[in-house]
């Protein structure tokens, strides 16, 4: 019998190997039994079977114009809203575009400004910023664990799409490093990934350890067991999503952009605007990107966003949980659309298919990405 126990688990792990998403989403379920993990998979992705990343950019037209707007010859990604300035999270972005757009020589522009750029710490992980009127341009040599994770996850989806192994070598030394530098494996609250080596920890803030929710990049779990199995990524997935849940802070119930884990229960992080707001947003694309979570799970998202102004929606104060101000461009609309996907199958609208070309760096990239997500995963939503 026990023979024939190993045996069953030998084959389940190579089947497991061979289909790395399953994996990750079967171990994703606490308690899972055979019969509670089929349910929850079939309960949690809504949308047809995950369409690999490349070319899941249909238009064409828009990525040629977004190269033109926000790419340089160089592969540097400028961000036009925030002074020109580059950083890893908008290198990564940018590959994952290209990838998606199956532009292979963008790709390989973008990546390689962002190694000989951004890749000048001690370590495998990227410099978050790099500012073009500044000498040097990077002046901080900390990193960002979403822009490390978006790179590595860009790496991983460009070797398995143009079979090329030393994209897979440049993610797992990344990744391995997000692992030993980012990851906290057991802390008061579970695992938790730190937004970077340092100021963020227990010893670096009194209120520490502090998070961003929005640097869980979730559907990037799912892929980087292909190059460091050896991390936890279901683990962190499956944490990154408790806390969200703990995180819902006011009336609203909304995270806070900066979430301090110092007590016994999440709170809006000391020094932090207590908003949620440009960077919280991404939290429900990356969470329907992976094809996780309930009804209930985007429900305080998609109550706030309710009511448009302007064709714009809220930043919102998790104090009083009101309206502080508004999002200037209406690509952001697009994470509306798809979480209202994910939680109930509704249709993209016809304003977030459009990509508003006039739009900042930074909108129409989530607007790209959400519908990204939504060719990858719930196509009926943009079928109809």
């Amino acid at each position: 019998m026990r023979n024939t126990a190993s045996l069953l688990a030998v084959i389940l792990s190579l089947v497991l190997g061979a289909y790395p998403d399953y994996a990750q989403a079967a171990t994703s379920i606490p308690g899972a039994g055979a019969a509670r993990t089929v349910n929850s998979m079939a309960d949690s992705d809504r949308g047809a079977p995950t369409r690999p990343l490349a070319g899941t950019l249909s238009d064409l037209d828009a990525w040629r114009t977004y190269k033109r707007r926000f790419v340089n010859d160089q592969g540097r990604v400028i961000d036009t809203a925030n002074g020109g300035i580059s950083h890893s999270e908008g290198q990564g972005y940018g590959m994952l575009l290209a990838i998606a757009a199956g532009d292979h020589e963008t790709f390989d522009a973008i990546w390689g400004w962002t190694r000989a750029n951004l890749m000048v710490r001690d370590d495998n992980l990227l410099a978050w910023r790099w500012e073009p009127d500044q000498r040097p341009a990077v002046a901080d040599m900390n990193d960002a664990s979403d822009g490390d994770i978006l790179v590595a996850w860009a790496l991983t989806e460009a070797a398995e799409a143009w079979h090329d192994a030393g994209y897979k070598v440049a993610a797992r030394r990344i990744a391995v490093d997000i692992g030993h530098k980012l990851i906290i494996p057991q802390s008061a609250h579970g695992m938790i990934l730190l937004p970077g080596v340092s100021g963020f920890a227990s010893e670096d803030r009194a209120d520490g350890p502090v998070i961003n929710l929005s640097y869980w990049v979730f559907p990037a779990f799912a892929r980087l067991p292909l190059v460091a199995p050896d991390v936890d990524w279901a683990e962190l997935s499956r944490n990154g999503l408790a806390l969200i849940k703990l995180s819902q802070f006011g009336p609203a119930r909304l995270p806070a952009e900066w979430v301090s884990l110092h007590g016994q229960e999440p709170k809006p992080a000391d020094g932090f605007v207590k908003s949620f707001s440009y960077n919280a947003i991404r939290i429900p694309l990356y969470v329907a990107w992976a094809g996780l979570g309930q009804r209930d799970l985007y429900s305080p998202f998609l109550a706030v966003w309710q009511t448009l102004r302007n064709g714009g929606l809220p930043v919102i104060d998790t104090v009083t949980g009101q309206p502080v101000e508004w999002f200037a461009d209406k690509g952001y609309t697009a994470i509306s659309s798809l979480s209202s996907c994910a939680a109930d199958h509704t249709p993209f609208s016809a304003e977030s298919r459009e990509i508003q070309a006039n739009e900042s760096y930074y909108s129409v990239t989530l607007n790209l990405l959400a519908l990204v997500a939504g060719h990858m995963r719930y196509s009926s939503c943009l079928d109809r």
